[in-house]
C-alpha cells in the first residue's frame, strides 16, 4: 500500500508592513521562508498565492498570525487596508483548514521554544518558572499579549494593550501628550510606541522646541541617533525608550509577570546596544512602592529572526481540524 503524502502546512506572520510566509517541515519547523511587502499586493489572498507560486507547493492547511484583533469571520487589519472573510478566503485558496491568530499571541507561543542566543536580557533577576509572562513590542503598531501556564501547557492570551491611554511620567511627556491630543484626539500607547509613533514623537518634540522638522523614516531616526549626528533624533529615541519602559512596567504589574517581560517588534533591534543603556529599565522599575517588585523581573529583547512563525507552527498542535 502506498503511504499517504504528509499534508503541506503553511504558517504566516502578517504585520502592517511585511508578510512572512513559510512551510512546515516534517518536524513542524518553518522552512522556505519568504518575506513579502504588504503594500505590493491588493489583498491577503494575492500575497498568499504569490508565496505558493514561489515555493511551487500547494498547502492544504494554514495558521496565520496577523496584526489585528480576531473577533469573528470578518478580519480588518488595524494598520493596513486588507479586509476579508476567513471562510471566503479559505474557499478561494482551496484549503481544508485556515486559522487566524493574533500576531503577538503567536509571538508569545514561540517563547518556550527560544534559547538564550535568541534573547538579550535587560536588567532584573531570574524568571520565575511557570509564572505569567508579558509580551510587548513596537513595530508598525504596538503589540501586547501574555503567556500563562495551564496544567502542562502554555496558553497565549491575545490583547489590544497597545491601544490603552498613554500616561505621562513627567512634565515634558505631559506636554508631548497634550500636543498630540490637540492634534489627533485619543493618545494611545501605540500612537508613540511604534514606528509611525517614533516619527510623530520626533516631529512633536521638534515643534515644542520651535524647530523645523523634515520628515524621515523610523529607520533613519535610529541611524542618525546611533551616528550621533542629530540631537533631535537622540532625544526622540530616548523619550521613546523611557515611555516604553513605563508601559512595559504597567504590563508587568497588571499580569504579575514574574516569568519576565519579552520585547518583540521590529524597532528595538534597530537601536542596537543603545536600548540597554537607555532609560527603559529605570522607567520600568519606577513604580514607587513596587519598585523592588519590578526590579526582580527580567526583561528580554527578542532577536530571533521569525519567532511568530515558530509560534504559529506550535499552534498547529492544538488546532488540527479547525476551520
Amino acid at each position: 500500500m502506498t503511504a499517504l503524502a504528509p499534508p503541506i502546512r503553511l504558517v504566516a506572520d502578517i504585520g502592517g508592513t511585511n508578510a512572512r510566509f513559510a512551510l512546515l517541515d516534517q518536524a513542524g519547523m518553518p522552512t522556505q521562508i519568504h518575506v513579502l511587502t504588504c503594500i505590493d499586493y491588493p489583498d491577503i489572498g494575492a500575497a498568499i498565492k504569490a508565496y505558493v507560486t514561489m515555493v511551487g507547493k500547494q498547502p492544504t492547511a494554514a495558521v496565520i498570525a496577523i496584526a489585528t484583533p480576531i473577533t469573528g469571520d470578518r478580519i480588518a487589519m488595524t494598520n493596513h487596508h486588507w479586509s476579508f472573510s476567513v471562510q471566503t478566503l479559505k474557499a478561494e485558496l482551496g484549503f481544508t483548514s485556515l486559522v487566524f491568530i493574533n500576531d503577538f499571541a503567536a509571538l508569545a507561543l514561540s517563547l518556550p521554544a527560544l534559547t538564550s542566543k535568541d534573547l538579550v536580557q535587560i536588567g532584573g533577576g531570574y524568571a520565575v518558572p511557570n509564572e505569567p509572562i508579558g509580551v510587548i513590542g513596537p513595530g508598525t503598531g504596538l503589540g501586547v499579549a501574555s503567556l500563562v501556564k495551564s496544567g502542562s501547557f502554555w496558553q497565549a492570551l491575545a490583547g489590544e494593550g497597545g491601544h490603552v491611554t498613554l500616561a505621562a511620567a513627567n512634565d515634558f511627556e505631559a506636554e508631548i501628550i497634550a500636543a498630540l491630543r490637540h492634534r489627533i484626539g485619543h493618545v494611545s500607547a501605540e500612537r508613540i510606541l511604534s514606528g509611525p509613533g517614533l516619527v510623530l514623537l520626533r516631529e512633536t518634540i521638534g515643534l515644542l522646541r520651535n524647530e523645523v522638522v523634515e520628515p524621515i523614516t523610523p529607520k533613519e531616526i535610529a541611524q542618525r541617533m546611533l551616528a550621533g549626528s542629530d540631537a533631535l533624533c537622540h532625544e526622540a529615541v530616548t523619550v521613546f525608550c523611557a515611555m516604553l519602559g513605563t508601559v512595559a512596567g504597567n504590563l508587568a504589574l497588571t499580569l504579575g509577570a514574574r516569568g519576565g517581560i519579552y520585547l518583540g517588534g521590529g524597532i528595538l533591534p534597530q537601536l542596537s546596544t543603545f536600548f540597554a543603556q537607555s532609560p527603559f529599565r529605570t522607567r520600568f522599575e519606577e513604580k514607587g512602592r513596587f519598585a523592588s517588585y519590578l526590579a526582580a523581573i527580567p526583561c528580554y529583547v527578542i532577536h530571533a529572526e521569525t519567532p511568530a512563525l515558530i509560534g504559529a507552527s506550535r499552534y498547529f498542535e492544538c488546532c488540527e481540524g479547525e476551520s
